[in-house]
C-alpha cells in the first residue's frame, strides 16, 4: 500500500477510535452532576474551571446563587445549570414584580447560550425553623414560576426547592418514612406545586452525618456502600447501603401525603475528607469510598429498592473544598478538588486541571489529600438516623433537642 494512503488509513482508524472512545465516555457521564459551591476566597475563575469541569465527564452543576461570571463563562459549553435564590432572598420574591425582574436578570438574559435548566428556590428552608423564612417559602416559589410562564420560559426551566433529611419524623425502616408532624401542611402545599409544575421534589441526603451523630450503633460498611444491608421488616425490601435506605423513607413519607407520582431527586450528597477530633468517619480513604462508589452506582442508572426504575439525578457536592463555610472542619472539606484543580483523593478520573486562565481567584459571599488507590468508574445493620449537620449543627436548641430525641428513639428501638 502506498505509505500516504497507509498514513491515512490510520489517521482514520484512529480517529473512528477516539469518536468510538469519546462516545462511551459520553454515556458514561451522562449522569454525572455536582454541586458548584463557592463560599471561599482562594476559588479559580469560572473561566478555568471549565477544563476541569469536562475532564470529570461533568454534564450538569448547581449553583446556589446565579453568580454571573459562572453562567457567562459556561456559555456555548453544554452544561446544564441549577442556579439559586438565596433564603435572604425569599421576602422579596414574595412580590411578583421582583420576581420576575429576578427571572429577567438572572435567568432570561443567558438564555439559550448557559443552558439554564432549574431554579432552587431557597436552600434547606423548613429546617431552620424560621417561621417567616417557611411561611415565604410557596409564594416564592409560585412567583418565580408565575415569571418564568409569563416571559414562556417555563417549559425550559423548572421551579423547585432543597429540603434536607431532617424534614423526617420517622426514616426507620424505609417504609415507615414519615414526615414532621409540624412541616406536613407545609411539605403538602409543596408537593402540590411539584405535581401541578412537573417539577422534581429535591432532597439532601448524607449518610454522612447519620454516622457522624451514631459511630458506635452505624456500620460503616453500610454507609459506605460496602456492607452486606439490612432487610427492611416493613416491607421485605433489601437495602445493602444507607444513601438508598435514606431515599426511600422519604419516598414513603411522600405517599403517606398521597404523592406517589411526584419525582424526588438528590440535590447533595458527599461525604468530607476532613473533620474535628469529634467528626467520626472523616477522611479521605473513606470519602475516596463514599464518593467512588457513589459514581458507580450512578453510572449503573438504577433506582432504589422501593423505585428501581427511577432516575434519581444525583448531584455530588461539592467540586471544590470551600475555605469559608462556617461550622466544623468537615464543612470546608467535602469537596472533590483543591481550589488548585488537583484531586483531593484519586477517584480514577483523567483529570486536566484548571484552564490557563487561574487569576484573578473567585470570590463569593454566598484538606489533606490521601486516599490514593483509585477506585474505578463505571463497570445487615442497625437503625440509622437520616439527619443532616445543619439539623444538629446550625439549628437553636430546639432542633437539637430533636436530634436528641431520635438518637434515643433509635438506640431504644434497637434493644427491643
Amino acid at each position: 500500500m502506498d505509505s500516504t494512503l497507509l498514513h491515512h488509513h490510520h489517521y482514520i482508524s484512529a480517529l473512528a477510535l477516539f469518536l468510538f472512545s469519546a462516545s462511551l465516555l459520553l454515556t458514561a457521564a451522562s449522569s454525572f452532576a455536582i454541586n458548584y459551591g463557592q463560599i471561599a476566597n482562594n476559588l479559580p475563575h469560572p473561566e478555568s474551571v471549565i477544563p476541569l469541569v469536562k475532564s470529570i465527564g461533568a454534564t450538569r452543576l448547581k449553583l446556589y446563587d446565579a453568580d454571573p461570571r459562572v453562567l457567562k463563562a459556561f456559555a456555548n459549553t453544554g452544561v446544564e445549570f441549577i442556579v439559586g435564590i438565596g433564603n435572604e432572598y425569599l421576602a422579596n420574591m414574595v412580590d411578583p414584580k421582583q420576581a420576575q425582574a429576578w427571572v429577567k436578570t438572572n435567568v432570561q438574559c443567558y438564555l439559550p447560550a448557559t443552558k439554564i435548566t432549574s431554579i432552587a428556590v431557597g436552600n434547606e428552608v423548613l429546617t431552620f425553623n424560621d417561621s417567616t423564612l417557611s411561611y415565604n417559602l410557596l409564594p416564592a416559589m409560585e412567583n418565580i414560576h408565575t415569571a418564568l410562564v409569563s416571559l414562556n420560559l417555563d417549559k425550559q426551566v423548572m421551579v423547585t426547592t432543597a429540603h434536607n433529611l431532617g424534614i423526617l419524623e420517622v426514616s426507620y425502616p424505609p417504609s415507615a418514612g414519615a414526615f414532621r408532624r409540624d412541616l406536613t401542611q407545609k411539605l403538602s402545599c409543596i408537593l402540590d406545586f411539584h405535581c401541578k409544575v412537573g417539577s422534581p421534589f429535591l432532597i439532601n441526603a448524607y449518610p454522612y452525618f447519620a454516622y457522624k451523630a451514631n459511630p458506635k450503633e452505624i456500620k460503616l460498611d453500610f454507609v459506605l456502600f460496602e456492607g452486606s444491608g439490612i432487610v427492611d421488616t416493613g416491607s421485605g425490601l433489601h437495602y445493602d447501603n444507607m444513601f438508598h435506605a435514606q431515599i426511600d423513607a422519604a419516598h414513603s413519607a411522600m405517599e403517606k401525603l398521597g404523592y406517589k407520582n411526584v419525582c424526588l431527586q438528590i440535590s447533595e450528597t458527599g461525604w468530607p475528607s476532613k473533620g474535628d477530633g469529634d467528626e467520626a468517619g472523616a477522611s479521605p480513604e473513606n470519602a475516596r469510598k463514599y464518593n467512588g462508589n457513589l459514581l458507580k452506582l450512578i453510572s449503573e442508572k438504577k433506582g432504589t429498592p422501593k423505585r428501581p426504575n427511577m432516575d434519581l439525578n444525583v448531584y455530588v457536592f461539592a467540586l471544590f473544598n470551600e475555605n469559608q463555610k462556617p461550622g466544623p472542619t468537615s464543612e470546608r472539606n467535602f469537596g472533590l478538588f483543591k481550589p488548585d484543580g488537583t484531586p483531593v483523593y484519586n477517584l480514577g478520573f483523567n483529570v486536566t486541571g484548571l484552564g490557563s486562565m487561574n487569576s484573578p481567584p473567585s470570590s463569593s459571599s454566598g484538606g489533606n489529600s490521601g486516599g490514593n488507590t483509585p477506585i474505578s468508574l463505571p463497570a445487615g445493620g442497625p437503625p440509622y438516623l437520616s439527619i443532616t449537620a445543619d439539623d444538629a449543627e446550625r439549628l437553636p436548641i430546639g432542633g437539637a433537642l430533636f436530634v436528641l430525641c431520635l438518637i434515643v428513639s433509635t438506640i431504644l428501638a434497637l434493644q427491643f
